[in-house]
């Protein structure tokens, strides 16, 4: 019988909106993984919509790690993505050092910042320097466009127009080969969007892109990291899973456009869960 590989994910959960662990369990539980979360927080509804609740978990975050090593869980995947404080980064830090089991652990950091070139206002500069140590930890990291202009002290203005001039970026990222990266959301023309990524394991880059539909839907991101890990741990190469990851979420906005999901909902995506099943 195939083992079933274990994912422990690290995000915030919102009550209402389709981003964070409300994305990353089903999608991973869809593609064949055991989803074992460890909420950042509890939101009523996702940060698209005003007046929502917010609820630290910081303290659960590190009694359940303690329960976790007590109980001698073992992970295939650690994974984390949006942190509310700046402890919940050194939470993390100490999650993956007591979790990590040399190459058996891949680590995977969605460095979870910003977005349309600014930080979150939640994220000072310290905490965006502090992801910088965060994001060493990783096998793997998936930004944002932005957040790799974070990542690299970069100007946003200064984001390359052609998608062979990421590679630089890719290669910087990476610290020299040391983890794979794949940064998300390039507009190589006002009608594509895709993301770039560099594979350690083959040292090349590349470009995985499709159609732009037309409009920018919340969580979409966190989908995308997501299916990439889950297609990670059925032993997809870098490419093949993101490409996976990218034309999953393509149809999930095809569908969402179409039958005029509000964009602050994020994606329709239970219906078309049965396409991620091994």
């Amino acid at each position: 019988m195939t083992k079933v590989k274990r994912v422990a994910a690290i995000h915030d959960l919102s009550g209402f909106g389709r981003c964070s662990l409300a994305v990353a369990m089903p999608a991973l539980s869809a593609m064949g993984a055991q989803c074992v979360a460890l909420p950042t927080a509890y939101l009523s509804a996702n940060t698209a919509f005003s007046g929502f609740t917010f609820f630290d978990m910081t303290e659960q975050m590190v009694e359940a790690a303690r329960h976790w090593e007590d109980m001698g869980l073992r992970f295939d995947a650690l994974y984390s993505g949006f942190l509310g404080s700046e402890r919940q980064i050194d939470v993390v830090a100490g999650f993956f050092d007591t979790f990590k089991r040399g190459g058996d652990t891949m680590v995977v950091v969605d460095p979870v910042m910003g977005d349309d070139g600014k930080p979150y206002k939640t994220y000072t500069p310290n905490m965006c320097s502090r992801m910088r140590e965060l994001a060493d930890k990783a096998d793997l990291i998936t930004p944002n466009v932005t957040e790799a202009c974070i990542l690299l002290n970069r100007p946003y203005e200064s984001l390359p127009s052609r998608t062979e001039d990421y590679e630089d970026w890719l290669r910087e990222l990476s610290g020299g080969g040391a983890r794979s990266v794949v940064i998300t959301g390039v507009r190589p023309s006002p009608c594509k969007i895709g993301q770039v990524c560099y594979d350690r394991d083959t040292g090349d880059c590349a470009y995985i892109g499709r159609s732009y539909v037309g409009r920018m839907f919340h969580g979409t991101g966190d989908l995308f990291s997501s299916v990439t890990v889950g297609a990670l741990m059925r032993g997809a190469p870098l490419a093949d899973a993101v490409d996976l990851a990218a034309g999953f979420v393509h149809e999930c906005c095809e569908l969402s456009l179409a039958d005029g999901t509000p964009p602050a909902e994020g994606v329709r995506f239970e219906s078309l869960l049965g396409k991620l099943s091994p």
